[in-house]
């Protein structure tokens, strides 16, 4: 089956882009916007509104195979590429990517999508991961409908994998509003809660950490009263956004104590704490989690580390998990590019024995997190991101929905 066309439309995302570094830098909030200077290249202000552009393959038979190029909320930071702006990108996808794949038979999922993923531009720089992400996504489903199968079956059937029969773990995330919000999650019963965005040492942390304490206390209390089952055991999951280095002074000896006094707090739930420190270079970085790794496990404190900012690419995931830097890794999916480096870099943390969430970003659309979806289901990671949007109900229901109906598919397959 041929492609006979490439259509682009403009699209809104779940969520903002955020200026990340204004932010830490005590911008003032104002209502749902923020007042100060921006600090990023590409923001002209500091919360902009999300912006992504549907792809759309225009098969022979007249089926549509579509996918979302987005990018992640803090673009710019951490090493990854500027604000995604559709008006100026849907030039690039027209010159640059239409002629790769119009007029074209589709083969597979994998040879297709490196076409893509390896494409630079006149000064041999990859193409915006965004475009690399949402093209791949409407390839796995062009090869799917040729094919007549779900993209899931696509990706087991070119990895070797098994399709999963029930749901990978789902990790909700509350936004600012963490307290109302982590009452949703607990009630729809999230197997991971509540992320909290914890980015500012003053209003959120505390200079000494003390503000974040008491929510995990008010939040392993609030878990045990209004549990809507007696076997329900979340994991509890909180992003720092490095604040833990600002308040601590990258003091390792009180970072990790501290982590001792969360895991206590917490109990009897097991706690991640992602992002502790953000160091601004890659190796630094992985030098900075694989250091608070070692003292945890000296100490004896069982509190998981989570790699985020410096660890984007696959080749990032790949360099943290050899080094053992922390205990799992964000697969960010919009900061890998092409979904296929998402397939590999689940595959590559499982076979190592480091973990693997599936990530990506609030500033995702429903399509994007649909097709992650169907890449959870088959690659089996330790969870996977309800996404888009910071509302937790729309994005834990766009993916725990797909996931039924990827299992449900594949058992009437089956019979």
């Amino acid at each position: 089956m041929k492609i006979v066309d490439i259509v682009c439309s403009a699209g809104k995302t779940g969520f903002f882009f955020d200026d990340q570094k204004a932010i830490k830098m005590d911008a003032k909030p104002d209502g749902n916007c923020y007042i100060g200077e921006t600090k990023t290249e590409g923001f002209t202000s500091i919360r902009m509104a999300g912006e992504s552009i549907s792809v759309m393959f225009i098969l022979e038979d007249g089926q549509v195979a579509y996918g979302d190029c987005a990018a992640v909320q803090y673009s710019g930071a951490g090493g990854r590429d500027l604000v995604f702006l559709a008006k100026n990108f849907i030039p690039i996808i027209e010159k640059e990517i239409k002629p790769l794949y119009v007029g074209k038979e589709i083969t597979t999922f994998k040879e297709m999508s490196n076409v893509v993923d390896n494409l630079t531009d006149e000064n041999g720089k990859k193409i915006h991961t965004a475009i690399r992400y949402g093209v791949t996504q409407a390839i796995l489903d062009a090869v799917a409908k040729s094919q007549h199968k779900l993209m899931a079956q696509v990706i087991c059937d070119e990895y070797g994998l098994n399709l999963k029969d029930e749901p990978v773990h789902i990790f909700s995330q509350s936004g600012d509003d963490r307290y109302l919000n982590s009452d949703k999650m607990i009630l729809k019963t999230s197997d991971v809660l509540p992320h909290a965005l914890i980015n500012n040492v003053d209003s959120k942390l505390g200079k000494n950490g003390e503000i974040l304490k008491v929510y995990v206390e008010w939040l392993r209390n609030r878990i045990l009263d209004k549990k809507p089952r007696e076997d329900y055991n979340p994991i509890l999951h909180i992003d720092v956004y490095g604040t833990l280095g600002l308040a601590f002074n990258m003091d390792y000896e009180k970072i990790v104590n501290y982590l001792g006094e969360l895991e206590e707090a917490a109990k009897p739930f097991k706690l991640r704490i992602e992002g502790p420190v953000d160091v601004g270079e890659r190796q630094a970085q992985m030098e900075a989690l694989k250091k608070i790794r070692q003292l945890e496990e000296e100490k004896g404190i069982d509190v998981e580390i989570v790699a985020d900012e410096w660890c984007n690419t696959y080749e990032d995931v790949v360099y943290f998990a050899d080094n053992k830097a922390g205990h799992m890794a964000q697969i960010k999916t919009p900061d890998l590019g092409g979904i296929n480096n998402t397939i590999e870099a689940v595959l590559y943390c499982k076979k190592n024995g480091f973990g693997a969430y599936l990530g990506g970003t609030c500033n995702e659309t429903d399509r994007s997190a649909q097709i992650c979806a169907h890449i959870a289901m088959a690659t089996n990671p330790d969870q996977m991101l309800a996404k888009p949007g910071m509302g937790v109900d729309e994005g834990y229901m766009i993916v725990f929905n797909e996931m039924q109906r990827i299992i449900a598919v594949n058992k009437a397959l089956q019979k």
